[in-house]
């Protein structure tokens, strides 16, 4: 049996470029500045049902999609997904549009929050139900082997969705046929409310593939450069043909479960000292000026520049007219 590994990747690892240190530091804070819009929208009533916000986990998306290719690789996630559909390059007006219910959404203002998708970029959802992407995670890594064009399946999901049954189904399939799938489990200590120390038997999840062979890895999901680290060992891993690999994300949310969820079940204190000592924007934008690599005013312009997107996303999902009653059944059923 392959024994899963304890160790924490370090950023040291790789060799991450400056470009590549400023593209990280961009891309997470569009996804912050993006949550933090849609927050607002909530708040006023322009977005409805379920809303569940990445605030504090960007650095785990950002992290990983540097390890891969859009051109032949697939990326599938669960109900907090608008920080994976940003780092995938899906346009921002098509992602607050569909928060908003909008025709110009990508799912035609049909799918909301929860279910999106985006052929041209690979990512497909977006999955409402708990663990529901992991099987079909496992489909998209079948179907990368079977029809032999060199891809992996980026395959995420919360430690809310390790316990549940077809997990382990699609571990041991995915293990068995060798599939190119790297299981990304994001651990923000809070399945909606209940702690991983509460609800599992042991904590370190990265274990849970031991009994099918898969290699497993834990990362500080805080640090965008420990992430990447990890996932190119990971990639490289599925690519070669060796298989499945875990990589346990230890990330934090900073906002509750979803929008309607307070978060009483953790001390304020707790998400100070998260926010403090661990961000991952701020841990980035700390090394990119102690090694004097950018200026506090292009990290401020940067910043501008970012707010402006947001802005721009929020009109147009504003100005975005809501579905014809006609598109009601479209997209449904088709006529063979």
């Amino acid at each position: 049996m392959m024994a899963a590994s304890r160790r924490r990747t370090k950023p040291g690892d790789s060799v991450v470029k400056t470009e590549d240190l400023i593209a990280f530091y961009k891309d997470m804070l569009l996804i912050r500045r993006f949550e933090e819009k849609a927050g607002q929208l909530y708040g006023m009533g322009l977005i409805n049902g379920f809303c569940h916000l990445y605030i504090g986990q960007e650095a785990v998306v950002v992290g990983m999609q540097s390890t891969i290719g859009i051109d032949r690789d697939s990326v599938i996630t669960s109900y907090r997904d608008h920080g994976h559909m940003l780092a995938c390059g899906m346009d921002p007006k098509g992602v607050m549009a569909e928060l908003t219910g909008r025709a110009g959404g990508y799912s035609k203002g049909k799918g909301g929050s929860m279910h999106m998708f985006s052929r041209e970029k690979r990512f497909f959802g977006g999955h409402g139900i708990v663990a529901a992407q992991v099987p079909l995670g496992t489909g998209l890594a079948f179907a990368h082997k079977y029809n032999g064009d060199g891809g992996v399946c980026l395959c995420y999901l919360g430690d809310g969705a390790v316990n549940q049954g077809q997990v382990y189904e699609s571990f041991n399939m995915a293990s068995l046929w060798k599939l190119p799938v790297i299981y990304v489990i994001e651990n923000n200590k809070y399945a909606m409310g209940t702690s991983v120390e509460r609800s599992v038997a042991n904590v370190d999840l990265y274990r849970r593939g031991g009994a099918y062979n898969i290699p497993g890895q834990q990362v500080d999901g805080m640090d965008v450069l420990a992430v990447k680290a990890a996932g190119l060992e990971a990639v490289a891993h599925a690519r070669a043909g060796e298989g499945p690999y875990i990589l346990e994300m230890k990330t934090y949310r900073y906002r509750g479960h979803s929008m309607s969820d307070p978060a009483k079940y953790r001390t304020k204190e707790e998400v100070a000292k998260m926010r403090e000592q661990h961000d991952p924007i701020d841990q980035l934008r700390k090394k990119l000026l102690d090694d004097k690599l950018v200026t506090e005013e292009l990290l401020k312009e940067m910043d501008r520049d970012v707010k402006a997107v947001v802005s721009q996303a929020a009109d147009f999902a504003q100005a975005s007219p809501e579905p014809d009653p006609s598109e009601l059944f479209a997209d449904i059923l088709i006529e063979a």
